[in-house]
């Protein structure tokens, strides 16, 4: 199959021409978890609808993902879905527990526990790409990111059994036994990778890789135990074209490595600020982020002097995409993240 051709007036928007490190009209904006819990038009067509249930109708996928870029004037939508969406596509017994999260009911701990993965096809998720199909037709000039969890943060999950803090399960399975966890990351990056083609072929414009644990690794663990199966994900859909972010959290010290793996943006959570993590990235690379979400709480006025700290920190980079340093509160005021994309976009145009 071959992607979903790209319109000139979205391969022209401010947000790819910044991933291609191209002049911009003005610093484009958008928001991990920007459609989600922080919107009442959310909560209201999400009630009594269960998270995974939710990530598989189209019409009510395309309604979310379109919610913030109606109410925000975002220059890119995120599809909405949720990172252990494949693996419930291909049969893996989990649930996503309200105040807990992704719980497996058989954790991966051993090689025949492998068995639980297979590889994933397009039919598996053929909502996927009806979604997509109902969104691209919707937004017109405004870019789509299609997005993935990245094989790290997913083998987490599978083999925590759910959410961890210490992740003591998984560093023990790879130290303990190096080749089934490198077996266990490069099934995991092949249903990856086969996640985000079902999403480029549909018509989203860019992806977006997420590493929400891999800062619970020591830069040498990253570069032994997990580059290669991230770069893999980024080689897989390199041909498309189109570009390829990378994001974790708590990775000031892995941005180097994370520079690496062969996305062509980068993102940065709040910890690092922008001109350090450009040098510590290296040249050939845009960098994404990094208002610290919890900003958001504050009055204006200290909301747009931490605003106006990152763009003097950007303004010698090659590329830039404002963000936050991770996702959206639940508890933000919406009014809030209107103001910043405002704020941003009359700060920044040429």
């Amino acid at each position: 199959m071959q992607p979903t051709a790209t319109s000139d007036a979205v391969k022209d928007s401010a947000f790819l021409k910044a991933c291609r490190r191209e002049p911009v009209p003005h610093t484009p904006v958008w928001f991990m978890r920007q459609a989600g819990r922080s919107l009442p038009e959310y909560r209201k067509v999400r009630e009594g609808i269960p998270m995974l249930e939710s990530c598989m109708r189209p019409e009510l996928v395309a309604e979310i993902t379109l919610q913030p870029v109606r109410r925000h004037g975002v220059d890119a939508a995120i599809y909405f879905s949720d990172i252990v969406v494949p693996l419930k596509a291909i049969g893996v017994d989990l649930d996503i527990r309200p105040g807990v999260g992704p719980v497996v009911e058989r954790p991966i701990r051993s090689r025949a526990d492998l068995a639980q993965l297979r590889d994933l096809t397009p039919e598996d998720v053929s909502y996927v790409t009806e979604a997509i199909g109902l969104l691209t037709r919707e937004l017109g000039a405004t870019p789509l990111i299609g997005f993935a969890g990245a094989p790290f943060t997913l083998a987490s999950y599978l083999v925590e059994g759910g959410p961890s803090r210490n992740h003591e399960h998984t560093k023990a399975l790879m130290y303990g036994d190096p080749q089934l966890w490198a077996d266990l990351l490069d099934r995991l990056a092949d249903i990856t990778a086969a996640f985000l083609k079902v999403q480029i072929e549909a018509g989203a414009s860019a992806v977006q890789l997420f590493d929400s644990w891999v800062g619970a690794l020591a830069p040498a663990d990253y570069r032994r135990s997990v580059l290669p199966a991230s770069r893999k994900v980024f080689e897989a859909v390199s041909g498309y074209g189109v570009p390829r972010i990378h994001f974790g959290v708590g990775t000031g010290e892995l941005l180097g490595a994370m520079g690496e793996a062969g996305a062509d943006v980068v993102g940065v959570d709040w910890r690092v600020p922008l001109d350090e993590a450009a040098r510590r990235v290296g040249p050939g690379k845009a960098l994404q982020g990094n208002l610290d979400p919890a900003v958001l709480f504050s009055s204006t006025e200290a909301v747009r002097a931490k605003t106006d700290e990152i763009l003097d920190a950007a303004a010698g980079l090659e590329g830039h995409v404002f963000n936050l340093g991770h996702g959206v509160l639940p508890t933000t005021d919406p009014d809030a993240l209107t103001r910043l994309v405002e704020y941003v976009h009359t700060r920044t145009t040429r």
